[in-house]
């Protein structure tokens, strides 16, 4: 899902700031005076590293798999001695869900000057917040999910996350074996990147296909009985039903979907996975999503991600985790090709370690665009026996 909560981004910036403005006056100097670890020819001992994350809140679900992605990848990183002599000292911060936390975190981190980079959260909004700071301090961040336009905004910010918009178009092809010749949409205006999807991305798709949007209605972020904008969705009579929200709005809303009469297929997004479908329980059947990870995804390397996971946790990582993890790695690489801790350096690093094609827990052939990672992806569909992956996408040229 790539995107959580997002707000307005100019509201959000607008938060950014204002929590810079305060803290800094505390901080004594500003959100850049904290310089960060000094230029030198070879790593320390110990680099840290920062992960501002939501572990409480409405989407800790998806900020506390991102942690364990990076927990998994930094204890490879030190046991392999990757880094030849240093460790990486990961510190994880709770954002709480909210942008102003957020914010004020990011502010704190960078001007204590101690950490090289910067995990950045997995909620839009909270990132929208960070970036305009982060970039103000250069502070490299790299952030997963966040899926909304002004998160990457400069050198020092990226997203191991595609975009969803641009992976969303794998279900093309479960739409046309639906044989759909109507559609009806429900979205929530609450978050940017499924509002795009709504109002951009899905009708645009329908269009390619030649299937008309006969209904389409957004609810608010405050919205907890969708039987209303069903009901207006479900007089239009579609062919086929798309849901569009976040994490536990999905199984009110398939649950409410059902009972109206409903019982085709429903194309959703990854905010429904997690577990969040299962308390719909036999109404969450038939929810179809594309996202960048699947357990069963057949790549050599994410199988192995997805073997050391099952080993390390005893259960079997979501995409925020298999994004973390690549994350985590990309920065590794980073730091060894730079052979120093300080901010400048890691991200000149960043900029000519990205030139060359990987293989990841995401996949394989993984490229950078304008600091954005291109994925494969898969298409899931949820029953009550567990997510089922329907096809996979092909590696990015």
């Amino acid at each position: 899902m790539s995107g959580f909560l997002g707000r307005p981004q100019r509201r959000a910036a607008m938060v950014a700031l204002a929590a810079a403005s305060m803290i800094s006056v505390a901080a004594c100097g500003g959100v850049s005076g904290g310089g960060g670890p000094a230029a030198t020819d070879e790593l320390p001992d110990t680099i840290k590293v920062v992960s501002i994350n939501p572990t409480t809140g409405v989407v800790a679900f998806a900020g506390e798999s991102a942690n364990k992605g990076y927990a998994l990848a930094v204890k490879e990183i030190n046991e392999t001695d990757f880094l030849e002599g240093s460790e990486i000292e990961i510190e994880y911060v709770d954002t709480k869900s909210e942008p102003q936390t957020a914010a004020q975190e990011m502010t704190k981190v960078t001007a204590k000057g101690e950490a090289s980079a910067v995990f950045g959260s997995v909620s839009s909004n909270e990132a929208v917040a960070m970036s305009p700071l982060a970039e103000q301090s250069k502070m490299p961040v790299i952030y997963t999910q966040a899926g909304s336009d002004g998160v990457v905004t400069g050198d020092y910010t990226w997203r191991a996350t595609p975009l969803m918009r641009e992976y969303y178009p794998l279900l093309k092809q479960y739409i046309e074996e639906t044989g759909a010749e109507t559609l009806g949409i429900v979205y929530t205006e609450a978050t940017p990147t499924l509002q795009d999807i709504g109002t951009n991305t899905l009708p645009d798709l329908a269009e390619e296909l030649g299937i008309e949007v006969v209904a389409s209605v957004g609810t608010q972020a405050t919205t907890q009985d969708f039987s209303a904008p069903i009901s207006q969705v479900l007089g239009a009579e579609p062919d086929l039903v798309s849901v569009l929200l976040v994490g536990a709005a999905n199984p009110t809303a398939m649950t409410q979907l059902r009972q109206a009469g409903y019982d085709g297929p429903v194309l959703g997004n990854s905010g429904a996975s997690a577990g969040n479908l299962d308390q719909a329980g036999d109404a969450g059947e038939g929810m179809v999503w594309p996202t960048d990870f699947n357990a069963a995804m057949t790549a050599e390397s994410s199988q192995e991600f997805t073997e050391a996971y099952r080993a390390e946790y005893g259960e079997d990582p979501l995409n925020y985790a298999a994004e973390a993890y690549d994350a985590a790695w990309f920065l590794a690489k980073s730091l060894k090709e730079a052979q120093s801790a300080d901010r400048e350096s890691v991200k000149d690093a960043m900029h000519t370690v990205a030139e060359d094609p990987f293989d990841g827990a995401l996949g394989t052939g993984l490229t950078w665009v304008d600091q954005d990672l291109q994925v494969p992806g898969v298409v899931i569909e949820y029953t009550t026996d567990g997510e089922v992956l329907l096809y996979e996408g092909t590696s990015p040229e």
